[in-house]
C-alpha cells in the first residue's frame, strides 16, 4: 500500500470514529443519561426568542426578570455583571418543586420508610416511628409540630444510616415512580414548576451559574435533581447536611483512619445541619464564596438568603419570592399568599402569582384532584 492510501485509509477511520461518537452523544441526549448542561450558550450570546412563554403575557415578574437579565448581561451598559459574577440561587420546595402533597417530598420519604417499607418498618426506632407518626398527625389535623424540622432531620439520618451513597440514590428514584396523592398524571418525581424551570434554562442561557439551596436533606435534593428536567449538577446542589464515613472506619476519627481500597463511602446515622433560614447565608458564603446576584425563593425560611442577595451588593440584584395563591391548579393557601405579598412589598421583593403569572403548573395532563 503506497503512503498516500495508508493516509487516506487512515483519515476514513478517523472521520468512523467521529462519527460514532457523535451518535453515541446524541443517543445519551435521547436517553437522558446526560442530564444537564453548565453552559447552554455563550455568556453574552441572546437566549431563546421568545423566553418564559409558560409565563403569562403582561406578567409584571417576568417582565422585571427579562429586563433585569437584558441589563446585566449588555456589556456596554451601565448594570453589566461579568459572567463569573453572574450567580443564582434556588430554593427547591415551593419554589421548583412542588412543596407539600399532603407533605414535603422529605417528610413523606421518612414516613414511606419508616411506616411502609417493608425491608425496614419492623427495624425502625421508637424515635424514628414517633417522628414518622407526628408527620402523620400533622397532616391529618394541620396542626404544625414545634420542632419537627430537626427531629425529622435526625430521624432522616438514622433511617439511612449504612446506605451507600449510591443505594440512598436508588431508593430515592423508586420513591419518585410513586404517583403524586393530590394529582392525576404525575409522579412524585416529575411535580416540578414548568414555568420555574423556564427560568433556570434562561438564566443558564445569559452565562448564570445557578445553585439550589434547600433546607431538604442535600443528598435527597440530589435524588430529586437526578435524571430530571432541571439541568443542575450534584456540586451546585446544597441542602441540610447528614454525616457520611467509611464502611471500615467503625467509628475512627476521620483524622486517624486511612480511607482503603475496599472501603466505599455510607451514611453515617448524624444530623448535622438543618439549611434554613440564616444557614442558608452562611452555607453560600461557605460552599459558593461569593454573594449571588439573583434570589428565589417562597416562604420566609428563604427571607435571609433574600436579605443577602439584595443588601449591598456591588452589582444590581433582585430576590423573587412564589406566592402560592392558586387554589384551582395547586393546593394553594391564601393566607400564606397574602403574607408573602405583604412582605415583598415591605422589603422590594419582587412577587410571582402562581395563579396569575403562570400559563401551566405542570403542564398538560396534570390534574388536581
Amino acid at each position: 500500500m503506497s503512503e498516500n492510501q495508508k493516509t487516506s485509509s487512515a483519515w476514513k477511520w478517523v472521520a468512523v470514529i467521529a462519527l460514532l461518537l457523535l451518535v453515541c452523544v446524541a443517543v445519551l441526549y435521547g436517553t437522558g443519561k446526560i442530564s444537564w448542561n453548565p453552559s447552554k450558550g455563550s455568556s453574552d450570546e441572546p437566549a431563546q426568542e421568545k423566553p418564559l412563554n409558560l409565563w403569562t403575557e403582561g406578567s409584571a415578574a417576568k417582565a422585571e426578570l427579562l429586563e433585569y437579565v437584558a441589563a446585566v448581561t449588555d456589556p456596554n451598559g451601565k448594570d453589566y455583571i461579568p459572567p463569573e459574577d453572574r450567580i443564582a440561587v434556588f430554593d427547591l420546595d415551593g419554589t421548583l418543586f412542588c412543596e407539600t402533597d399532603p407533605e414535603y417530598f422529605d417528610y413523606m420519604l421518612l414516613v414511606h420508610r419508616v411506616l411502609e417499607d417493608p425491608d425496614y418498618k419492623d427495624k425502625a426506632s421508637d424515635f424514628e416511628k414517633d417522628v414518622a407518626n407526628k408527620i402523620v398527625g400533622q397532616i391529618e389535623t394541620g396542626i404544625v409540630v414545634s420542632g419537627l424540622e430537626i427531629d425529622h432531620g435526625r430521624a432522616v439520618a438514622s433511617s439511612f444510616s449504612g446506605m451507600t451513597v449510591d443505594e440512598f440514590n436508588e431508593y430515592i428514584q423508586e420513591f419518585k415512580k410513586q404517583p403524586m396523592p393530590g394529582f392525576e398524571g404525575m409522579t412524585r418525581g416529575e411535580s416540578f414548576y414548568k414555568p420555574m424551570l423556564q427560568v433556570v434554562e434562561y438564566l443558564q442561557a445569559n452565562g448564570f451559574k445557578v445553585y439550589v439551596v434547600s433546607g431538604t436533606d442535600r443528598f435527597i435534593v440530589r435524588g430529586i435533581v437526578y435524571d430530571s428536567p432541571l439541568c443542575v449538577p450534584p456540586w451546585q446542589i446544597i441542602g441540610s447536611d447528614e454525616s457520611l464515613v467509611a464502611r471500615d472506619q467503625a467509628g475512627e476519627d476521620g483524622l486517624n483512619y486511612v480511607f482503603d481500597d475496599d472501603d466505599v463511602l455510607i451514611f453515617g446515622g448524624n444530623f448535622i445541619i438543618k439549611n434554613l433560614k440564616m444557614n442558608k447565608v452562611t452555607v453560600i458564603m461557605q460552599e459558593i464564596g461569593q454573594q449571588p446576584v439573583l434570589s428565589f425563593g417562597n416562604s420566609t425560611g428563604d427571607s435571609s438568603m433574600a436579605e443577602f442577595v439584595t443588601s449591598s451588593n456591588p452589582y444590581r440584584s433582585l430576590a423573587f419570592m412564589l406566592c402560592c395563591d392558586d387554589l384551582e391548579r395547586e393546593y394553594g393557601n391564601e393566607e400564606k399568599a397574602n403574607k408573602m405579598y405583604g412582605l415583598c412589598e415591605e422589603f422590594d421583593w419582587v412577587p410571582v402569582s402562581m395563579k396569575n403569572d403562570w400559563i401551566t403548573i405542570y403542564g398538560e395532563g396534570v390534574t388536581k384532584k
